[in-house]
């Protein structure tokens, strides 16, 4: 699997702000098929940091419904892969950099 294919996009939510501030843990959404290693190899070329510690999470697809004047519409939203990175002490990602 190519590096750029790995890393989608990061997440910023507050979770993830306040867990960068106090652990050095970022939250990245990745490829499904990517494995642990293949994500640190690609955070650590992409950002030139040290990862330390590499965890994933799947977040399974959920079914959302909404009424609407022409009933009820069911929709599928789709599931995806979160990888927590946490870098090395003295080292931080900068995702406002490219503003």
């Amino acid at each position: 699997m190519k590096l750029n294919d790995i890393l989608i996009k990061p997440i910023l939510s507050e979770k993830a702000n306040a867990q960068q501030d106090k652990l050095r843990r970022y939250a990245f959404r990745v490829a499904r098929k990517a494995n642990k290693l293949e994500i640190k190899t690609a955070v650590e070329s992409f950002y030139g940091v040290t990862v330390i510690d590499v965890n994933t999470a799947v977040t399974p697809s959920k079914t959302k419904s909404k009424n609407t004047k022409a009933g009820v519409i069911v929709g599928q939203k789709s599931g995806f892969k979160k990888a927590f990175v946490t870098v090395a002490v003295g080292e931080a990602i900068d995702f406002y950099s490219n503003i």
